[in-house]
């Protein structure tokens, strides 16, 4: 999280370590979605999660076959503060943060057959009624056991880099950790635990939710059957 009157550091520098823009910072900070944005940030992560290979156009065609009228560059402007983008594959389909590392993908014919060979972790919108929350979950490929979760009202990266030092400390460590190329994954804060405990790093290749993709079946399951079902008012 970037603290503006941290001492010794400047804005720059902490945006620089997380992976994120000043200006992206700065537009976060300065600008919260509206309720009839918060709304229609919640419909669309319904059509996501039902076809997550949608893109803005077929997200917004839906939603005009609702009787929703909506402009494609509104919903393209939710889609990025809800950090979701169609997984259809095309170039740049999940950027990293320029100048940060990106890794070969290593699960690519791998059986994997007993725990703690591979993990993996993603992050998914989760809607509330009056605001929004990301959440964070490692997971192990294996058992499709979650690890460690965490939960956060923004996509910096110091709740990723949380779950991930909860689950080493609790679960011992992986031979191969697998993420996608998102900044918070590519970002020194996130790498260097794993560097430090010999883990080999993997990544998804861009556009391609299917090597991730038992942990995106997590995240329709969870939707599906608790936090639709539920509506939970607030995170606690």
């Amino acid at each position: 999280m970037v603290e503006p009157e941290y001492p010794g550091l400047s804005i720059r520098r902490q945006c620089d370590s997380l992976g994120i823009s000043r200006s992206g910072w700065y537009s976060d900070r300065n600008s919260q979605p509206s309720e009839k944005d918060i709304v229609m940030m919640n419909t669309i992560d319904r059509i996501y999660t039902k076809w997550p290979w949608y893109g803005s156009r077929r997200i917004r065609a839906v939603l005009m076959w609702e009787g929703v009228r909506i402009g494609r560059r509104r919903v393209q402007r939710l889609m990025r503060k809800m950090g979701i983008a169609g997984v259809a594959p095309r170039r740049s389909c999940s950027r990293p943060a320029p100048k940060n590392p990106v890794y070969p993908y290593l699960l690519r014919n791998v059986t994997v057959d007993h725990p703690n060979q591979a993990w993996c972790t993603d992050i998914t919108y989760l809607p509330l009624p009056k605001g929004f929350m990301y959440l964070v979950a490692v997971m192990d490929w294996h058992s499709r056991r979650v690890l460690s979760w965490e939960l956060s009202n923004s996509l910096t990266s110091d709740f990723c880099v949380e779950a991930l030092q909860d689950a080493l400390e609790r679960h011992g460590k992986p031979e191969i950790f697998n993420t996608d190329q998102g900044s918070q994954f590519t970002c020194e804060a996130f790498l260097n635990p794993l560097r430090e405990a010999d883990i080999l790093i993997s990544m998804d290749g861009a556009g391609r939710w299917v090597d991730n993709v038992f942990i995106e079946r997590l995240w329709r399951t969870l939707k599906y059957e608790d936090i639709y079902v539920r509506g939970y008012e607030t995170a606690t």
